[in-house]
């Protein structure tokens, strides 16, 4: 018998009482190879150490412990929805997880300059049925709390009418500026096509190529040929030397150059050719002067002195323009690209961009100017937020379909119709049963995702201060009457 076996029996622990309060004794290795079936507390950690209910009766295992509370930072590695939330803190709060209950936070342009890039696009698409939570998820998310950040401000086109105005006509006044208010009957700001501050910032080629869209939204979407092409492009230009040094043009002195056959330009040409050249400036000139004549105060003159950039806030109003026609998407391509050459001298700004019913700027053939001037729009520090109510209005031809599947931050909505959920999740990459969850979202939740990382349910929540502001016009003059 060993030593520790012939000391067992010894002294108290002898007793048949105490025996079961015994500290265990270590076998040695020598004996321990011979009784390899007995598990000691020092060989295995864990539960395993009490395997045998009646070695624990007799002594061989020490008293077991009574465990003690644990805090709960220590029980976070239980919870792995709480190691990883689906998003880091940088940006702004853009709701609350609905698996994990924790904050969601993101915001295009902090994604797009962080090291490494997040995003590779800062531009943002919402998406989601009339009354499902999108607008004020805009307004709070896309415009309010970003405005929070140094050297931020934002720009909204702003669609929805709401008594008699846009709806974020008193949001832009609680920052002391009035919004840029647009009308069909000549009483509101004009803007101009030949305005220099476009060629500043996309140059002749730019402003060439907003003539040919605007020509196009005039025609009810159809297509310049080649020769009217031509014929615009030479009219630009000899409008623009002629007026070199001299007052500002306007589009009314661009029609009587259409039509005109520089004899000089077009020598080479035959009489049939020049005939044909003549011919196509000479449509062109009817469909702008047909469009001057229907938005007279909107497009006939130099633009307003109050159209500018100057505020934090900015609102073009186009909520009392016509459904209808091409007004509102000839008021977005033009303060587009007035927009980008303004912002041609103040660097250092990062400017989101809010186009309400954006499907006129990217269903239509005014997708070509934001498709054309996506990097030109990046290093002028601009983020394009494109809200709509379903992707099917989107013709799958189009450039704004690019456009959209482009963007890296992606905000949907309930889409009640099953075939406007579905086109979400196949343009968009969700899993395949998001298309089910997209039907049944409720007001103010949302699907979310950015960058490559996967999709996230995402409930949206505003302070009450946010709740005014976003909501009524009465409410956000009670709210400024509380301060």
């Amino acid at each position: 018998m060993s030593e520790h076996k012939a000391d067992k029996g010894k002294g108290i622990w002898a007793l048949p009482v105490f025996r079961a309060f015994a500290p265990p004794v270590e076998t040695p290795p020598e004996e321990r190879e011979k009784s390899s079936s007995e598990i000691v507390p020092w060989d295995l950690p864990g539960t395993p150490l009490r395997t045998k209910a009646s070695k624990a009766a007799r002594g061989f295992y020490a008293p077991a412990g009574v465990g003690a509370p644990t805090t709960t930072r220590q029980a976070e590695i239980l919870n792995t929805a709480l190691i990883g939330p689906p998003t880091g803190t940088k940006g702004v709060v853009n709701g609350r997880d609905v698996l994990s209950r924790t904050s969601i936070s993101h915001d295009p342009v902090t994604a797009y300059n962080s090291s490494p890039r997040e995003v590779s696009s800062p531009n943002t698409v919402v998406m989601g049925d009339v009354g499902a939570g999108k607008s004020s998820f805009v307004k709070t998310v896309c415009v309010l709390r970003p405005l929070l950040l140094q050297n931020r401000r934002a720009v909204i086109f702003d669609k929805k009418d709401q008594a008699g105005e846009g709806e974020y006509s008193n949001v832009v006044r609680r920052y002391g500026y009035e919004p840029i208010r647009f009308t069909a009957d000549g009483t509101g700001t004009r803007l101009n096509l030949m305005d220099p501050m476009i060629a500043r910032g996309t140059g002749v080629k730019g402003q060439a190529r907003l003539l040919n869209i605007i020509t196009r939204l005039g025609r009810g979407d159809q297509s310049l040929n080649e020769w009217e092409e031509e014929a615009l492009r030479a009219a630009l230009l000899m409008t623009l030397n002629r007026f070199e040094g001299g007052r500002t043009p306007v589009l009314a002195d661009v029609l009587p150059n259409l039509g005109v056959v520089d004899p000089e330009r077009y020598e080479s040409l035959s009489p049939d050719a020049r005939d044909k050249l003549h011919q196509a400036g000479l449509s062109v000139r009817w469909t702008l002067n047909g469009l001057l004549d229907e938005y007279a105060g909107l497009l006939d003159g130099e633009t307003s002195s109050e159209v500018d950039l100057t505020g934090k806030l900015t609102s073009f109003d186009i909520s009392q323009l016509p459904d209808d026609g091409p007004a509102v998407p000839v008021v977005m391509a033009i303060g587009n690209m007035w927009m980008l050459g303004r912002l041609r001298n103040e660097r250092g700004w990062a400017t989101t961009v809010v186009y309400e019913e954006g499907w006129h700027m990217i269903g239509g053939p005014s997708a070509q100017l934001i498709k054309s001037n996506q990097k030109l729009s990046r290093g002028l520090g601009i983020s394009n937020v494109f809200v709509m109510h379903k992707g099917t209005d989107i013709p799958r031809d189009s450039p704004g379909i690019t456009i959209v599947q482009e963007a890296q931050s992606i905000y949907t909505f309930r889409q009640g119709r099953p075939e406007d959920a579905q086109w979400a999740q196949e343009t968009f990459g969700f899993a395949p049963e998001t298309a089910q969850t997209i039907e049944k979202l409720r007001d103010g939740y949302y699907i979310f995702k950015y960058g490559s990382h996967p999709e996230t349910h995402v409930q949206h929540i505003r302070s009450q201060w946010e709740i005014d502001v976003t909501n009524t016009d009465e409410a956000l003059a009670a709210a400024a009457g509380r301060e």
